[in-house]
C-alpha cells in the first residue's frame, strides 16, 4: 500500500506522514508513507492524503494519481501527535471503498 501525505510544498506534511508511518507499524500495517508536494504525487500512490490548505485543488491532485483513493487531512491531523487519527481515517478510507467493492 502506498500511501501520500500531499501539501503544497511538503514541509508540513513531513511530520503526518512520519507519525501514520509509526501508527501503522504499531497497528500491524506494512504500508510504505511519504509526503510530498502536489508536484511530486505519485501516479501509482493507492492513497493520497491532501492537506486542508490545498483542498480547492483535489481534483487537479486527483488526476495525478488516478486510481488513488482521496481524502483531504482534518486540521486536527497535524496536532495527532500519535498518528492514530490520521491512522483511523485512513482505515475507515480503505474500508469505505472495499463496502463499495472497489480495490
Amino acid at each position: 500500500m502506498r500511501i501520500q501525505v500531499i501539501c503544497g510544498a511538503g514541509a508540513s506534511s513531513t511530520f503526518v506522514a512520519g507519525r501514520l508511518r509509526r501508527a501503522a507499524q504499531a497497528d500491524g500495517h506494512d504500508w510504505e508513507v511519504a509526503a510530498a508536494s502536489v508536484d511530486r504525487i505519485d501516479p501509482f500512490a493507492d492513497v493520497l492524503l491532501v492537506g486542508p490548505h490545498i483542498a480547492g485543488r483535489r481534483e487537479e491532485i486527483g488526476a495525478r494519481a488516478p486510481r488513488a483513493r482521496i481524502a483531504v487531512l482534518p486540521e486536527e491531523a497535524f496536532a495527532d501527535l500519535r498518528g492514530t487519527r490520521t491512522l483511523a481515517l485512513v482505515v475507515a478510507l480503505l474500508d469505505e471503498n472495499a463496502s463499495k467493492g472497489t480495490s
